[in-house]
C-alpha cells in the first residue's frame, strides 16, 4: 500500500501496509493517535477518483498526510460510522455523530458527506481545556483581558463573540464560562444551549439542540429562560428568532454568552441590524462585541528580510518570513497566536449609529475614532515584532 507518508507519521503508525481489514480498529486508533499528537483540529478523509486522500487541519490549515487505496478506505469509513452510531449501509445520505470517551479531552465529532467517488468523512477533534481553562490563559492581550473580565462580572447584557469558523471563539467562550464559575464561588446559575455541546464545564446544565424533536434553539432558549439561570451560553446565533430571543431574555436579567459569524466588531453589528433586530433591542441589550482571530507564529529558522517584496509597501521597516525545519515539519511555522478587538456599545457616538442603523464604513470610521484597537492593528504589531509573517497577517485578514 502506497501512503506517501512523513517519517514521523510512519513512525508512529508502522508498517500499515500489513494490516488487514480485520485489524482496521487498529489503524483507526492510530489515525486518531498521531492527529491528536500532531495537534490537528480535523482529519479530512477525502475520497478520489483512485482511493483516498487523507489530511489534516494543523494551526487552521490543511496539510496532505497520506493516501489510502479504496479497499482499506472503505474499511475505515465503515468503522469510523460504528464508532459514532452512523448507519454503515447508507452512504447516500450526510450523517453526524460523535465518538464519546471515557478519557478527558479525546471526543471527537464525526461527519458524513456523500461525494462523486465516495463518502468524504472529516473528523473534528475536541481539544481538551489543557492550558486554555480561563481567560488569563487564551493569550489575550492585556487590556482585552481586563475588558472581558468586567463584562463577565455584569449580571445582564449580551457578551457577543465573532469571527468566521476556526477562530477560537468556543474556546474563549468556555474559558469565559470558568472565569465565571471561578469568581461566583457557585452563586450563579450557568445553563448553556449548543449545537452540539463540545467540551464538559462543571457547574453549567448543558443541553443540545436536538431539532427532530423539536428541541430547536429558539424553542430551548425560550425554555431555558423559565429555568431561573443567572448566566446562559448559546452557541451560536444562526436566525432572526434565536438572535431575538437572546436580547430579549438579556433585557430580563440574564447574562448571555454567545458566538456569531461575522468579520469584525462593527460587520456583526451590521449584520444584526440586517438581520431585522430593533435597533432599541440591540442598543438596550449588547453588553459587548469582541472579534478574534488565530494567527500562526513563526517558528525559530525563521528569516529576517528587508526585502520590498515582503514589506508590505514599505509599511514595515523589517520582517520575518517562514523558512522551514524539522522541528516545524517544514512549514515555517510553530504554534498560533489570538489578536482581538473590543467595542462598547456604550460610546455615545456608537450607542447613536446602532438606533441610525449606520452602515459599516460609517461604523468602521466611528470606532476608529473612539480609538478602538483593530484587529489590524493588533496583527501589524506582531508583524513588526517578528512573531508573525506579513503573509501570514493577509493570509487571516486580507489584503489592505
Amino acid at each position: 500500500m502506497n501512503l506517501d507518508l512523513p517519517g514521523w507519521f510512519e513512525g508512529k503508525v508502522g508498517q500499515l501496509s500489513a494490516l488487514t481489514a480485520e485489524q482496521v480498529p487498529r489503524l483507526v486508533d492510530h489515525i486518531l493517535n498521531c492527529a491528536r499528537e500532531a495537534g490537528a483540529s480535523d482529519i479530512h478523509l477525502r475520497a478520489t477518483e483512485t482511493g483516498t486522500e487523507m489530511r489534516w487541519r494543523i494551526d487552521g490549515v490543511i496539510q496532505k498526510v497520506a493516501a489510502f487505496p479504496p479497499e482499506i478506505a472503505n474499511n475505515i469509513v465503515a468503522r469510523l460510522k460504528v464508532m459514532a452510531n452512523l448507519l454503515t449501509y447508507r452512504v447516500d445520505i450526510p450523517q453526524e455523530g460523535r465518538v464519546r470517551s471515557s478519557v478527558a479531552g479525546k471526543e471527537t465529532r464525526i461527519s458524513v458527506f456523500p461525494t462523486q467517488f465516495g463518502e468524504k468523512v472529516v473528523i473534528r477533534l475536541f481539544a481538551s481545556s489543557g492550558h486554555f481553562d480561563t481567560i488569563s490563559q487564551l493569550g489575550l492581550p492585556e487590556d482585552v483581558i481586563e475588558r472581558f473580565k468586567y463584562y463577565l462580572g455584569q449580571t445582564s447584557g449580551v457578551i457577543l463573540l465573532t469571527g468566521p469558523a476556526g477562530s477560537g471563539k468556543t474556546t474563549t467562550v468556555y474559558a469565559a464560562l470558568r472565569e465565571i464559575i471561578n469568581n461566583s464561588r457557585g452563586e450563579r446559575s450557568l445553563v448553556s444551549l449548543e449545537d452540539p455541546v463540545e467540551v464538559i464545564v462543571p457547574e453549567v446544565d448543558q443541553t443540545s439542540v436536538n431539532p427532530k424533536s423539536g428541541m430547536d434553539m429558539m424553542t430551548g432558549l425560550r425554555s431555558l429562560v423559565r429555568q431561573d439561570p443567572d448566566v446562559i451560553m448559546v452557541g451560536e446565533i444562526r436566525d432572526h428568532e434565536t438572535a431575538e430571543t437572546v436580547f430579549q431574555a438579556s433585557l430580563i436579567g440574564n447574562l448571555i454568552l454567545t458566538t456569531f459569524h461575522a468579520g469584525s466588531c462593527t460587520r456583526a453589528l451590521n449584520r444584526l441590524s440586517d438581520m431585522g433586530i430593533e435597533p432599541y433591542l440591540l442598543r438596550s441589550g449588547l453588553l459587548a462585541v469582541f472579534s478574534q482571530r488565530l494567527m500562526r507564529t513563526l517558528c525559530d529558522c525563521k528569516t529576517i528580510s528587508n526585502d520590498s517584496q515582503h514589506l508590505q509597501n514599505d509599511r514595515f521597516e523589517r520582517v520575518a518570513i517562514p523558512n522551514g525545519c524539522p522541528k516545524c515539519r517544514g512549514t515555517g511555522h510553530d504554534g498560533r497566536r489570538v489578536i482581538s478587538e473590543v467595542l462598547d456599545p456604550d460610546l455615545p457616538a456608537i450607542a447613536q449609529s446602532i438606533l441610525s442603523r449606520q452602515d459599516v464604513k460609517t461604523l468602521n470610521e466611528l470606532v476608529k475614532q473612539a480609538g478602538v484597537v483593530s484587529l489590524r492593528s493588533r496583527a501589524e504589531k506582531l508583524v513588526e515584532e517578528l512573531e508573525v509573517s506579513p503573509m501570514e497577517m493577509v493570509r487571516v485578514l486580507g489584503a489592505v
